[in-house]
């Protein structure tokens, strides 16, 4: 049986189709056995049929020689295989004797192998004119991806993602603060995706503490035509606004920098946040607890324990005031530890029970470890 089987393979299949169960109780009732590309490699597609479902496995063409093998042997009694060249059937009788005929193909072709590889659709199409990304060298001239960028392209689009899934359709102006733009390459690109994909009328202002980098970021404004996007020199703790702000970004805001962006969007009463919360000394510096010395005894231990803490604490009272939190990954933890994104959105259904029992957890914690938290003493202590 093996030596049919290697001709069959070699002879560049097209369908294999194993029918025929030796039982009436068999799991699998037809397999169809298909050559496909994964990967810019070949496979070997099993589609297995039960009573009422299609389960699929891919695997290369050592082991499909394998499994022919066993499901020709153990479970059916009959193969058709459709090759370039021949056709052959293959017929078990009920003594497990094996009768093979075999037809040449009259007119021989050569048969497509399908791409099975899934192109992701992005937010930001390649090939789209998204000026952002050509200055940032990750479009070239004629919009294709630059190989070496591709992971930052794949982030950007995770980020925006992010954000579209909190983006109805009744939101058709959006007034957005971004805490510690920084240069502000996401904030360009956010302000694109917001106005000229989503067609929503957007005012966004981008602070930061740096005059040269704000200087810099108006005059790209100005250069991109960004008539909406403005950038100013301020301290996130006070900042005031004279208009409703819809939506607070804070991207890798320094230890309690982030702290005061979450207090402005509470206190503004925002509909939506987002934060990458950076550099949690605030809680490294003080955190100690006699009962639980194991927890910080090792540094590196201590400041990912302290890290942690922070973020659970800072969800825990955004839920206080009334947001449904998410906690996701932002970027791949490979390319960056401060990867943990904040995800907030304003609801009426969270519970005044449910907002207590967050702030008594926050509350034992800070008890339990003896630390202060910024965040904490902004909502309770003022």
């Amino acid at each position: 049986m093996k030596v049919v089987l290697e001709e069959i393979i070699h002879n560049n299949i097209d369908k294999v189709i194993l029918s025929n169960p030796k039982s009436k109780e068999s799991q699998y009732k037809k397999i169809v056995i298909r050559k496909i590309m994964l990967k810019e490699e070949i496979y070997y597609q099993f589609e297995m049929f039960t009573q009422t479902q299609a389960f699929h496995e891919n695997v290369t063409e050592r082991d499909c020689l394998h499994k022919l093998e066993i499901y020709l042997t153990e479970m059916f009694k009959q193969c058709d295989a459709y090759t370039e060249v021949k056709n052959y059937v293959i017929k078990i009788s009920k003594k497990g004797k094996m009768m093979v005929s075999s037809k040449q193909v009259s007119a021989p072709k050569v048969l497509e192998v399908k791409d099975h590889n899934k192109k992701k659709k992005y937010i930001l199409e390649e090939g789209s004119y998204i000026a952002p990304l050509y200055d940032l060298n990750i479009f070239t001239k004629e919009g294709k991806i630059v190989q070496s960028m591709y992971d930052k392209y794949k982030q950007i689009n995770r980020f925006i993602e992010m954000i579209d899934d909190c983006i109805t359709p009744d939101m058709t102006k959006l007034n957005i603060i971004d805490f510690g733009c920084g240069k502000s390459y996401l904030t360009f690109i956010l302000y694109y995706y917001l106005v000229e994909i989503k067609k929503i009328e957007v005012r966004m202002i981008g602070l930061d503490l740096k005059e040269e980098v704000i200087k810099n970021c108006n005059a790209i404004a100005e250069k991109y035509g960004y008539e909406n996007l403005a950038f100013e020199v301020g301290d996130i703790n006070g900042y005031q606004c004279d208009f409703d702000v819809d939506m607070v970004i804070s991207l890798h805001a320094c230890d309690t920098a982030t702290d005061h962006a979450l207090y402005n969007a509470i206190t503004w009463n925002a509909k939506i946040i987002f934060s990458v919360p950076c550099c949690q000394h605030e809680v490294n510096a003080q955190i100690q607890s006699d009962e639980f010395s194991i927890l910080t005894k090792y540094g590196l231990l201590k400041e990912r324990l302290s890290s942690i803490m922070t973020d659970e604490i800072r969800a825990n009272l955004l839920e206080t005031q009334s947001y449904k939190v998410q906690v996701l990954e932002f970027i791949d933890i490979a390319h960056s530890p401060k990867n943990i994104l904040l995800r907030c959105t304003k609801s009426d259904k969270i519970t005044e029970s449910k907002k207590e029992k967050a702030k008594q957890e926050v509350e034992t914690l800070l008890q339990q470890f003896g630390f202060n938290h910024t965040l904490y003493d902004l909502l309770f202590k003022k």
